[in-house]
């Protein structure tokens, strides 16, 4: 498996030849796994750990605490330990997605109540946690900057313009988790066939994954070499196209299939936080005949568990 890594300042700095080149490795890169490696972001690590360090303070709550601030998956705030399967979005079945995750979406109303008040919603912060708001506001825009250059980079690699894609971002909505895996030390030895997130694609335009190597970490799928562990650069962002890039460039590449493995049984204090950012397009696009919220709804009430 090959998961090439692309530097976002070379790519800004480059000229048509260069640009050329990068694309090239794009095409190929997401025709297999779906993945790539993203450095050059501009984020540094530590804003990133400081986001850690507030979340955990909340996760660690008693969970009658964190009880206060439950929704269901593309709610706002506190997904809990049986809340999630994301196995179900391939027709499987089994026990729930071992982790937790606080949410977070999409909060820039456009004006009409119907739509806002499924996509444009506010956020909720909890109080237990108070200085991780500003932080997470920050990484947002940070995200959104960053998914946009992506998204360039993808239309060249298409053979289309630098627009092809942010044309229809101007007003994206998007979804924030950060999840948290706790150890076998708190939750116990995982059930059989159960993941810390099970086997499955992404709903959107790109994922950017910001990450922490671990033994029950990060996992991709390719025909050619069935389950192998990610490729992990501290510095570098984790991305992969979902089911609606996929569906966008006509299957030409493929939605990164991927999975968390379960939490180590001989490593039972490993605890990971994953921060991932999910980036869409602007309401009211059709990709390929579908609405592309039509089509991310669907996959949403897919993965929520029974």
């Amino acid at each position: 498996m090959r998961i090439p890594t692309i530097d976002l300042e070379l790519w800004d700095d480059g000229g048509a030849e260069s640009r050329r080149a990068i694309g090239e490795t794009v095409d190929e890169a997401l025709r297999t796994a779906g993945f790539l490696l993203v450095t050059g972001h501009g984020i540094g690590a530590g804003s990133r750990a400081e986001i850690r360090a507030a979340a955990r303070k909340f996760f660690h709550l008693p969970r009658a605490a964190k009880q206060a601030y439950a929704v269901q998956v593309g709610g706002r705030g506190w997904l809990g330990p049986e809340a999630e399967a994301n196995a179900y979005a391939e027709g499987g079945d089994g026990p729930p997605d071992l982790k937790e995750s606080y949410s977070f979406a999409s909060n820039d109303p456009t004006g009409d109540p119907a739509i806002d008040d499924e996509w444009f919603g506010p956020n909720v912060w909890p109080d237990e946690a108070p200085g991780l708001q500003p932080l997470v506001e920050k990484y947002l825009d940070q995200m959104r900057e960053v998914s946009n250059r992506v998204l360039e980079v993808l239309g060249v690699a298409l053979g289309e313009g630098v627009d092809h894609f942010t044309a229809h971002t101007q007003r994206a909505t998007w979804g924030f988790n950060i999840n948290w895996y706790p150890g076998v030390d708190r939750v116990g030895p995982a059930a059989p066939g159960q993941f810390r997130i099970g086997p499955h694609t992404d709903f959107g335009t790109v994922t950017l994954l910001d990450r922490q190597l671990g033994v029950g970490g990060l996992q991709v799928y390719t025909d050619e070499g069935g389950w192998e562990d990610a490729p992990f650069d501290p510095d570098a962002l984790t991305m992969n196209i979902g089911d609606l890039m996929a569906r966008w460039v006509d299957n030409r590449w493929r939605a990164g299939r991927h999975r968390v493995l379960p939490p180590p049984v001989d490593v039972p204090s490993e605890e990971l936080m994953s921060l991932a950012y999910f980036y869409d397009c602007d309401m009211g696009t059709d990709v390929r005949g579908v609405d592309a919220h039509d089509f991310l709804r669907e996959r949403l009430n897919a993965i929520t568990a029974d």
